[in-house]
Formats: C-alpha cells, sequence, structure tokens
C-alpha cells in the first residue's frame, strides 16, 4: 500500500484512537523518509551547527513576571510556540531597556523557535513576520538556519516523530528534561536541494491540509453521534421501553458505556426501570410491619418516588459500623493476624483482591470486625469522584476484615436486598449526595460514619426491589457486551493501522 492508497482508504482506520494524529506522523515520517516525493538526488546529512549562523536561547528579566509592561517588545516564551503555530495568546512584554540585554536573542522572520525546556519539550514552529525584533525567553531556542536550508522544512524536521522520540528519551536532571544547546548542535540532519526541501513541504502542507478536513469531518460526525446518544438517552429516560432501550445500542452511533450505566441506575433509583405492581406490599406495609423503624418522612429534596416507594434514612435500615484502627498498640492481648481490606480494595461494584494486606487483632475482637456474607461495604475516602463506592461481599476470603476507613452496612432485615443498596450509592444520585456531604481538599475528600448513616435512600416494595436489581444486571450486561465489542473493534482498527503504517515506514510504526 502507498501512502495516497492509505489516504484514500481513510475510513477503515477512522476509528483507531488518534487516528489524524497517526496520518500526520505518517506524513512527516514519509517525508524525511525521501517516500514522500521522488529523489532528485541523493540527500547529504549534516549536523545542525553547520546548517545554521545561529543557535540560542534567552533569558527572563530579573524579577520575572512582575517585571513585564503592557506594550512593549514582544518577549516569547514556550506557551506560545506549538506544532499547528506561532500562538499570540500569553505573550507579555519587555521594555527597552530590558530588551537592550537580550539584543543578542532578537528574533527574525521565518526563525526556527524550539521549545527546550519541560512539558512541552520539542514543541517547534516559524516565527511569523510580526514577530521580528521579539526577544525569547530561556526555555526557548532560536534556530536561524543558512540560506541552503528552509526553515520550514527544518521546522518540520524537528517536529518528525524520530526526532520528537529521540527528545522524549532525553532527560538531564532528577526529574525536568532540557535540550542543551550542544545537543541541538549535534542533531543530524537531512540535506535535499533547496528545490527539493521547498517541494516536500508543499507537498506536506498539502496533506497536512487534508488531515486538517478529515479531521473537521471527524467531529462533525462525532457531534451529531453525540446528539443521537443525548436522544437516545433523553427517550429512554422519559420511557424506558424495549422499543426504546434499542435505541440505546444502535449501530449508527455509540453511546459511551459509562453514560449508558449510569442511566440505567438513575432511572433504577426513580423507580422508572419497571413498572409497579399495585399486588405488592408497599415500602410503608413493610416498615410497618417489620418493625424496624417507624415509617419517618425524609425530606424528599431532588426525589420523585411512586407511592408505593417510601425514602429512609439508610441507618434505619442497616446497621453501619468502622473497622479496624490500625497502628493500634495491643499490650499483651491475644492476637491472631488476618486479612483486611482497605480503601483500594472495595471499588465500585466489586473489589480488588489482588493485594490484600494482613493485621494483628485480639482474639476477642475478631467477631465484631469479621465480615459476612452480603455485607455491604462503602469507602470512607480517595479521589473526590470515588469516594462512597459501594460494592457485596460475597465472602471471597473465609475469615476477613475491614479497616476504619472501609465503613460496613448490614441490613436490620434479610427481607432487604443488599444488591438495591449497592445500586443506590453507585448511582447518580447516591454519588451527588456523598459529593456534597464530603470534605473536600485538592483531589481527596472523605466522609464520616455519621453522613453515611443519613443518607436518605428510596425504599421500593421488596418483590421491585428484586425486579429492579434484576433489570439492572441485565442492562449492565448488555452493557458490557457493548463495551467489549468496541475495544475489540478499537483494537482491531489500531493493529490495522499500526502494520499498514509498518508497512510504509519500513518498520517504525
Amino acid at each position: 500500500m502507498t501512502t495516497d492508497q492509505f489516504f484514500e482508504k481513510f475510513e477503515l482506520f477512522a476509528d483507531t484512537p488518534n487516528a489524524v494524529g497517526k496520518m500526520r506522523e505518517l506524513i512527516l515520517h514519509q517525508a524525511f523518509a525521501g517516500k514522500l516525493l521522488p529523489k532528485t538526488a541523493e540527500w547529504s546529512v549534516a549536523p545542525l551547527k553547520s546548517l545554521a549562523t545561529k543557535i540560542g536561547s534567552g533569558a527572563t528579566p530579573d524579577g520575572g513576571r512582575e517585571s513585564y509592561v503592557q506594550t512593549g517588545v514582544p518577549l516569547i516564551r514556550s506557551m506560545n510556540v506549538h506544532f499547528g503555530g506561532f500562538v499570540p495568546h500569553g505573550l507579555v512584554y519587555l521594555t527597552e531597556k530590558q530588551a537592550a540585554e537580550l539584543a543578542n536573542v532578537s528574533v527574525q522572520a521565518r526563525d526556527v523557535l524550539l521549545n527546550i525546556t519541560g512539558a512541552s519539550i520539542g514543541r517547534c514552529t516559524i516565527a511569523p513576520p510580526e514577530m521580528a525584533g521579539a526577544r525569547v525567553n530561556q526555555h526557548v531556542m532560536i534556530i536561524r538556519s543558512i540560506a541552503e536550508m528552509e526553515p520550514r522544512f527544518l521546522s518540520m524536521f524537528l517536529a518528525s516523530p524520530a526526532v520528537q522520540w529521540m527528545i522524549n528519551d532525553i532527560e538531564v536532571g532528577a526529574t525536568r528534561q532540557a535540550l542543551t544547546k550542544g545537543m541541538i548542535e549535534r542533531f543530524e540532519i537531512p540535506l535535499p536541494p533547496l528545490a527539493e526541501q521547498k517541494r516536500i513541504v508543499a507537498k506536506v502542507d498539502e496533506l497536512m491540509a487534508l488531515c486538517d478536513r478529515l479531521e473537521a469531518e471527524q467531529a462533525e460526525r462525532e457531534q451529531k453521534h453525540a446528539a443521537l446518544a443525548r436522544a437516545s438517552l433523553a427517550r429512554f429516560a422519559e420511557a424506558p421501553t424495549p422499543a426504546n432501550l434499542e435505541f440505546l445500542f444502535h449501530n449508527a452511533y455509540t453511546i459511551d458505556p459509562a453514560d449508558l450505566r449510569k442511566s440505567i441506575l438513575t432511572l433504577a433509583v426513580q423507580g422508572k426501570l419497571v413498572p409497579q405492581d399495585p399486588e405488592d406490599e408497599s415500602s410503608a406495609q413493610f416498615l410497618a410491619r417489620s418493625q424496624i423503624v417507624n415509617a419517618t418522612k425524609v425530606e424528599e429534596n431532588d426525589w420523585d418516588l411512586p407511592d408505593t416507594w417510601a425514602l429512609v434514612r439508610f441507618e434505619d435500615i442497616a446497621q453501619v459500623s468502622s473497622g479496624v484502627t490500625l497502628g493500634r498498640k495491643l499490650g499483651d492481648r491475644r492476637t491472631v493476624t488476618l486479612p483486611y481490606l482497605r480503601v483500594a480494595n472495595v471499588q465500585r461494584g466489586g473489589f480488588d483482591l489482588r493485594v490484600v494486606k494482613d493485621v494483628a487483632i485480639p482474639e476477642d475482637e475478631i467477631e465484631r470486625f469479621a465480615l459476612r456474607k452480603n455485607d455491604l461495604l462503602m469507602t470512607e475516602g480517595g479521589d473526590w469522584d470515588k469516594v462512597g463506592r459501594a460494592a457485596i461481599w460475597k465472602s471471597q476470603i473465609s475469615v476477613c476484615l475491614h479497616q476504619n476507613h472501609v465503613f460496613r452496612s448490614r441490613m436490620r432485615s434479610p427481607e432487604l436486598l443488599p444488591e438495591w443498596f449497592e445500586r443506590v450509592f453507585n448511582s447518580p444520585f447516591g454519588r451527588k449526595y456523598f459529593e456534597s456531604a464530603s470534605k473536600q481538599t485538592t483531589n481527596l475528600a472523605s466522609i464520616n460514619m455519621r453522613q453515611v448513616r443519613a443518607c436518605p435512600v428510596p425504599l421500593p416494595p421488596l418483590a421491585e426491589q428484586r425486579r429492579i436489581v434484576a433489570k439492572v444486571d441485565q442492562l449492565m450486561a448488555l452493557v458490557d457486551q457493548l463495551e467489549a465489542q468496541l475495544a475489540a473493534s478499537r483494537a482491531t482498527a489500531e493493529k490495522l493501522t499500526e502494520a499498514v503504517v509498518a508497512e510504509l515506514t519500513g518498520g517504525a510504526a
């Protein structure tokens, strides 16, 4: 397959992650491998030092950002240098005196600008005419090429995959990447005849413009698909019928499996996923019969529940307790070492038991902290969007404890389904409650046992609980299948793309 054929058959690769990005990389690779256009002569190779009249970076004036002025001589920083071109947003300005101190790094139109430190290391572009006379700071290198080197050819070469891979492998210091002047001077640059350089630049521009159009078409398709997906989710939310369910799994568009799961759980906890049965014992009747709790009405707030449901505090229908505190001094008490669950073990809807740690515990506390089958576990803290995640323990480990950062909930009646309450806590409504109730710091959040106990939870009739849980499981299984199909399709497309790119680049994918 040729490069042109690859472009003609782009629809075969369109679903590959970053498909257009891979095309851009391929264009640059082919350009500097001499495969984009027929060669008119053999290319020489020379170190960049011999192809440039200037290679140098600047500095930040004393006083840093406090010393900048509103107008004056522009100071180019790394945020202004992008592969797609020069970005004037964020430009700062120097006084004439400050600029004079950086006279040796005065920019000329068509200089190559290269970021040499930090996260944007390797980004490069051409200085536009309006930046003539600007200065650069210490994070940007000016490369001014000789007459035999087309600046845009050089800039494109520096942006090519081979050079970028080399730059990304360079690390100076313990944590910060940097390119030194010496490193840059030793870069080996291909040197076709100047006329050929210009033809290559023109061809690259032509193909990159094609990439821009393909990218715009992709974005338009994705917007249309997203609108269809939102409409399908809304239709299903208004009327969760089998017919509307089929629209969620339509071949014409893909709904994010995460959005599907959220929608299913939202409908479940609102009583919209399965029809109510007038023959069911109502929740109020169950509460009165079981004597679990006086049917105290909880303020509904955002809840709009069926008449046969109740809204209760979680502590009314479950015993909530904390777990083992680590690092206690146990003195001469008789202890035994047992496995325990940490926050990391409790995921949303399941457990990660690949690493389970042990703790020494007094023998007389085992009963207090040991988990039982069908205990509902919830996490106290973690990332703000993961706090309060819940899962049901199925005795995966015969005798297992839980630490104090994992709350254990045990139903007050064997008739209650812990699976129902797991779905409630993992639903958008449950997550919204814990997000609003949690104590939050930068990237972290935590809840306490009082907040868990006070959480308002919807209580459907027992028979309806079972129907809802069964329906949720059925729909989640369909979502799992969809997610697996999407992953397989994307993996196949990615492998196909990589194989074709490898063929075109002689093994460099």
